[in-house]
């Protein structure tokens, strides 16, 4: 019976919700491995699993070394077999419905200041051809939230400076168009036209917008050790890589106001809960005005 419903399932996902081949295959799996545990438990069938059974599997998969983010997302897809099950009527009741998630942290990123931001932009001294470079890139990070791969990554042809935007290449080849802001545009057409004219590019480097002084394509290496020795030399304590650009980016324009499904947007999210754990800070202030203002704190 359960290998029936598992196939009707996987048809369901496929043609009514119409899921990603990935998700499709993912939600069975995980259907299937419960299906396995009840083998294991003496062949029960899908009709007689109990909310304990349920509970009984995810302590199962704790014990084989299974971390909370695992379990969680096997739940999800254990959750929508049952609700599948209802809605065919082969199941009066979901047993899965009081089953809370395992509890996850989600671990908050470091997050820079605005004036910490300004201290690393203008440690770099613009008169060399090198920090010219250097303030152009990191002036790019933050103005667009933009991963590593996509900085080392970003083409001359893909930037419409006039509009105010940028054609990136994300993960999975997806492309996304991203605002730039007016600063990161002239310290980077200064690059371009000043210091990158001069440079003698190498064959297949030609469309790059950041190059080494050899005319190839700087590496995500690179990057990170350019900001690791401007960190050093401005005195930050705080763990800084390009990343950390990109969650300040994110950071500091929710705190502003911006709307989530427009950041989500601009940093390439597929999922708006990714995206939420930039609203940390917000949350961290309302605590602490609560705990410092409320007779009842």
């Amino acid at each position: 019976m359960w290998d029936s419903y598992l196939k009707h399932f996987k048809d369901y996902l496929m043609l009514e919700r119409g899921l990603a081949d990935n998700s499709v295959e993912a939600y069975v799996r995980d259907a299937t491995k419960l299906s396995e545990y009840m083998d294991l438990l003496g062949g029960k069938d899908l009709t007689e699993v109990t909310e304990l059974d349920i509970l009984g599997f995810l302590g199962y998969l704790h014990d084989l070394g299974l971390v909370a983010y695992s379990q969680a997302r096997m739940l999800s897809g254990i959750k929508a077999f049952f609700n599948y099950l209802v809605l065919e009527n082969v199941l009066k009741v979901d047993p899965t419905q009081l089953i809370e998630s395992p509890h996850l942290s989600r671990s908050l990123p470091d997050v820079l200041t605005y004036p910490e931001i300004i201290q690393i932009l203008e440690a770099n001294d613009v008169s060399t051809a090198e920090g010219a470079r250097n303030r152009a890139m990191l002036e790019v990070l933050y103005s667009s939230g933009l991963r590593v791969s996509e900085l080392v990554n970003l083409q001359i042809t893909n930037c419409y400076f006039d509009a105010g935007f940028m054609r990136v290449i994300g993960k999975g080849s997806k492309t996304r168009l991203v605002p730039i802001g007016g600063d990161a545009i002239r310290y980077t057409l200064l690059y371009i036209e000043h210091i990158r004219s001069l440079v003698e590019v190498q064959k297949g480097h030609e469309d790059y917008v950041f190059l080494n002084r050899r005319g190839k394509q700087l590496t995500r290496v690179m990057i990170f050790l350019i900001i690791k020795n401007l960190v050093e030399e401005v005195g930050l304590k705080k763990t800084v890589s390009p990343h950390t650009f990109r969650h300040s980016f994110a950071t500091h324009l929710i705190e502003g106001g911006a709307d989530l499904r427009a950041v989500q947007e601009m940093l390439g999210h597929e999922s708006i809960t990714t995206t939420e754990i930039y609203t940390h800070l917000d949350r961290e202030y309302l605590r602490e005005v609560v705990t410092k203002y409320h007779p009842r704190a």
